[in-house]
């Protein structure tokens, strides 16, 4: 409409003056309505084939679209494991640290697992002072073997000496009877200082691993305890916590509740402008945005990036091949808004819903000395039509109360 009226006030308006003031013809006898057509035909023809041109240079260098939201993550609270609730920490709404315990699992079993392993600490501790006492007498037995090696060796030194000087007190079988003695007491050290080895090995291997095994347990079991705690990981919002002393929480059937971060979405846009508009919409381009959570307000923004893919030729690796003639929609460039000056967006709530402009600007262009004539008229023409682009989001500001509140029935 504006386009149309913008138009028509240097096409059809001065068409019809020059037929009524000068020619003399007047509106409703010679002016009327079967000889307007042709009284004002070229004025008509004129001011179609601007009013379309305008549109289409408004359209193409200054796009707009109404798919602007400020989309914010979620974070959902889940607990690693399942389990019954036995305490909450939070409320609905109510506002975390990162760190702040939100609720906790009952760890009946975890404790007992966790007592169960200090016990077999306790254990091992015990059986290693066993052990040592243990290694005393064992070093006790083979000193004993010693002492019996010894004396049997000394008879047996004697009763050689004996025999081999001719002594007939002692006999060849008493000898041999020495000798076989002597390698019982032999065997009998060996004995001894095997066991101790053993011992040694119980002490120094067997009851230190079996310790670390119990440790291990402990801490396996003190983490799945603490696991059952769960903390809020970012600064934010509680939101849908339900969750009451009892209640059966899974990591896979139920969550407990939302968390919002408190940075989340603020004083950032995302836009998704047509196709047609990629080689128009760049970063550092400038932008207005207008919301329905912010009505009569159209705040300036900047481009500060888009987004080099567009989602809808997006593929993921499946059993049947892609075909482009299934793709539902085109997609659209999706550009990130950011205002000029802080705090212009601190009171729109993320997630709202807004309609964009973005508006080519030639300014650095026109300043090159080498430009033509022909394309310094045409980007001051460029330049000049987004007011009509501006007025119309702001005339769409000013309606938009009355459309959604009167006309709409909300």
């Amino acid at each position: 409409m504006l386009e149309l009226l913008l138009c028509s006030l240097v096409t059809v308006l001065p068409d019809y003056l020059l037929r009524r003031q000068l020619q003399g013809k007047r509106w409703g006898a010679e002016i009327n309505f079967f000889t307007v057509w042709y009284e004002l035909r070229w004025g008509i023809t004129l001011c179609a084939m601007l009013t379309i041109g305008l549109i289409t240079i408004v359209f193409y260098y200054h796009p707009t679209t109404s798919n602007v939201a400020s989309f914010f993550r979620t974070v959902t609270i889940l607990s690693e494991s399942s389990g019954r609730v036995a305490e909450t920490y939070v409320e609905i709404n109510q506002e975390v640290k990162a760190g702040d315990p939100i609720f906790r699992l009952d760890s009946s079993s975890q404790e007992a697992a966790a007592e169960t392993a200090r016990r077999q600490i306790s254990e091992v501790d015990a059986g290693l002072e066993l052990a040592k006492a243990q290694r005393a007498a064992a070093l006790a037995v083979v000193d004993q073997a010693r002492a019996g090696y010894q004396q049997t060796l000394e008879d047996f030194q004697r009763q050689t000496a004996l025999r081999e000087r001719g002594s007939t007190a002692v006999s060849e079988r008493d000898v041999e009877l020495l000798k076989n003695e002597l390698g019982v007491r032999q065997g009998e050290v060996d004995a001894a200082q095997a066991n101790v080895s053993a011992v040694d090995a119980q002490i120094s291997v067997q009851l230190p691993a079996q310790r670390a095994s119990a440790e291990a347990a402990l801490a396996q079991a003190e983490n799945e305890i603490e696991k059952l705690t769960v903390y809020a990981g970012v600064d934010g919002t509680i939101e849908q916590f339900t969750l009451r002393v009892g209640d059966i929480v899974s990591p896979v059937l139920r969550p407990a509740g939302i968390l919002v971060p408190s940075e989340a979405g603020r004083n950032r846009f995302q836009a998704g402008f047509p196709q047609i508009s990629a080689q128009v919409v760049k970063a550092g381009g400038v932008a207005e945005i207008m919301c329905a959570s912010k009505p009569l307000t159209v705040v300036p923004m900047v481009i500060v990036e888009v987004q080099d893919v567009i989602s809808s030729g997006q593929v993921r690796p499946s059993d049947r091949l892609a075909d482009a003639q299934n793709q539902a929609l085109p997609g659209t460039i999706t550009a990130f808004l950011e205002p000029i000056y802080p705090g212009q967006t601190d009171d729109i709530p993320p997630g709202s819903r807004c309609l964009a402009n973005a508006y080519t600007f030639n300014h650095d262009l026109l300043g090159d000395p080498s430009l033509g004539f022909g394309r310094w008229i045409f980007l001051h023409v460029v330049d000049t039509v987004g007011v009509v682009h501006a007025a119309g989001l702001r005339i769409r500001s000013l309606l938009l109360p009355l459309q959604t509140l009167v006309f709409s029935g909300h």
